[in-house]
C-alpha cells in the first residue's frame, strides 16, 4: 500500500482537489468562480469562434444571386412544394336526429352511475359502467369513487342537447346533479365517452 507524504506530484494534486471541500465558504467560492467562468467562456467563445459566411459559387452561365441572412436570423422557408399534413379540410360534423340507440346507451349508463349500494366497491361499480363505456374513458372512470356519487336514483327522461350522426349530447336528471353525458359512435356500438354533474 503507496504511503501518502507531503511531498512529490500526488501531494499537490491532493491538495488542490482537496481545498474546496475543506469548508463550506471554500466549496461556495469554488461553485462561484466556476459559474463565472462558464459564463465567460460563454460569451466570449461565440464571439472570437464566429460564424463562416455563405459564398457564392463561380458558375459558368448566367450569373446568381445568393441571398444571406443575418446571423441569428432564420432563412426563409420556401412555403410551395411543402406538403400539408391535412390533405382536405375537417368536414364539419352533421346535424342528426338522436339516434334511439345513443340515447338509450345513455339512460343505461347513467341507471348503472347512480347504483351504488353501501359497501359496493369501485371495481364492481365499474363493472356496471363497462359495457356502456368507451374503453378509452374507463380508466378515468376509476378514479371515481363511488361513495362520493351524490345521486341514488335517475328522476326523469333525457333531453338530447346536441346530435350529430356520430355523437349525442343529452342531459339526465337523477335526485341529485344532473348528469351531462356525451355518447359516441363506436365500432362496437354507441358508448358513453364523457360525462359532467351539472347543478
Amino acid at each position: 500500500m503507496p504511503i501518502r507524504t507531503n511531498r512529490g506530484r500526488a501531494a499537490v494534486y491532493r491538495r488542490l482537489w482537496g481545498w474546496p471541500l475543506r469548508s463550506p465558504r471554500h466549496l461556495m467560492g469554488t461553485l462561484v468562480v466556476l459559474a463565472i467562468l462558464v459564463t465567460a467562456l460563454g460569451i466570449v467563445l461565440p464571439k472570437v469562434v464566429g460564424k463562416p459566411q455563405a459564398k457564392a459559387s463561380p458558375t459558368t452561365g448566367p450569373t446568381t444571386s445568393v441571398t444571406t441572412t443575418p446571423p441569428g436570423v432564420a432563412a426563409p422557408v420556401p412555403t410551395a412544394n411543402l406538403p400539408t399534413r391535412l390533405s382536405a379540410p375537417l368536414a364539419t360534423p352533421t346535424t342528426a336526429a338522436p339516434n334511439g340507440d345513443a340515447v338509450r346507451v345513455a339512460k343505461e349508463w347513467a341507471a348503472a352511475w347512480v347504483n351504488h349500494p353501501a359497501g359496493i366497491t369501485s371495481e364492481q361499480w365499474l363493472a356496471q359502467l363497462k359495457p356502456f363505456t368507451t374503453e378509452e374513458y374507463l380508466p378515468v372512470m376509476a378514479s371515481v369513487d363511488p361513495a362520493n356519487i351524490p345521486a341514488t336514483k335517475v328522476t326523469g327522461e333525457p333531453v338530447v342537447g346536441t346530435s350529430y350522426t356520430s355523437s349525442v349530447q343529452l342531459t339526465i336528471p337523477t335526485d341529485g346533479p344532473k348528469l351531462a353525458i356525451t355518447v359516441v359512435s363506436t365500432n362496437a356500438g354507441w358508448r358513453v365517452a364523457d360525462y359532467d354533474q351539472a347543478s
